[in-house]
């Protein structure tokens, strides 16, 4: 028997009648279901553990947010994640809530299209000893705990020192995160479905820095030099973790993947193409 968590975003005033909606759908074609209430405001406060192990299948009920809480848990278990959108048009929750029963029973029939995303893992040596570990889908940041004020970085790609860089901070994403905070900062958007590590600084004070592709078997190495004030890495703006003088960040892809239901190539470009305003034409 098919088993499915359904966790409903607690900001999102719809997510809990729908949660119930899908849930008798669910128990109706014999799919066990249990629900869950995520509140993104205490993920910033504590970390939630949540045990993904023993569902076959989550759906989230949210935004892009949600999805990115569900996609960390459940990548290394090989568990793959229906995101219905009752937020904005977004990139990873692209499922509209008009669609969620027909893109549902196409799963549940075997004929759900999966998209495999790559994520990032972080490491964080202290003294040559690991104090800290994670993995994200979107990107992780590693900046200053007051924006205006730079810091020191030392960058080195597969033992290759890059240089060090006075900036604000270096954001670290995948190209699934390209999207995002990355983007923002000028970095390149690439498709979701490539391997790749995207090095994107955020205001360096040299206008030489420039964002770097890398590929998907390299090693990213950041080192914490002394700077004015206190320096935090953040894994998808979910997850915080204060670093220290000294401190070595080392990057690489994961060796497993996220695996999103019903997320097309189509849907993510429709999401570039709302997002970014293509209109095209010779006023574009």
């Amino acid at each position: 028997m098919k088993k499915c968590l359904i966790i409903e975003n607690s900001f999102k005033e719809a997510a809990v009648t729908l949660g119930g909606e899908i849930a008798d759908f669910l128990s109706i074609r014999g799919v066990e279901c249990e629900r869950f209430e995520y509140d993104g405001a205490s993920m910033r406060n504590r970390r939630i553990e949540l045990p993904f192990d023993g569902f076959s299948f989550i759906i989230t009920l949210g935004g892009d947010g949600t999805v990115l809480f569900a996609c960390r848990g459940c990548a290394p278990l090989g568990i793959p994640v229906l995101a219905v959108n009752l937020g904005e048009f977004g990139f990873l929750a692209s499922i509209q809530v008009s669609r969620w029963k027909e893109e549902l029973t196409g799963y549940l029939e075997g004929s759900a299209y999966v998209s495999e995303r790559s994520l990032i893992e972080a490491e964080v040596l202290r003294g040559g000893k690991t104090v800290f570990k994670t993995n994200c889908m979107n990107d992780i940041v590693i900046a200053g705990c007051s924006n205006s004020t730079l810091i020191n970085l030392e960058v080195a790609y597969n033992h290759a020192l890059l240089g060090p860089f006075k900036v604000t901070g270096v954001i670290v994403a995948t190209p699934t995160g390209s999207t995002g905070y990355n983007a923002g900062a000028g970095g390149p958007i690439v498709d979701s479905t490539m391997e790749a590590m995207l090095l994107t600084t955020i205001s360096s004070f040299s206008l030489s820095a420039r964002p770097l592709v890398f590929g998907a078997d390299g090693e990213i190495a950041i080192t914490v030099l002394p700077s004015r004030i206190g320096v935090e890495l953040t894994a998808d703006g979910q997850i915080s973790f204060g670093l220290e003088e000294g401190d070595v960040i080392i990057l690489g892809l994961t060796e497993y993947k996220a695996r999103l239901l019903c997320s097309t190539q189509e849907k993510f470009y429709a999401a570039l193409q709302s997002k970014l305003n293509w209109a095209g034409g010779p006023r574009a």
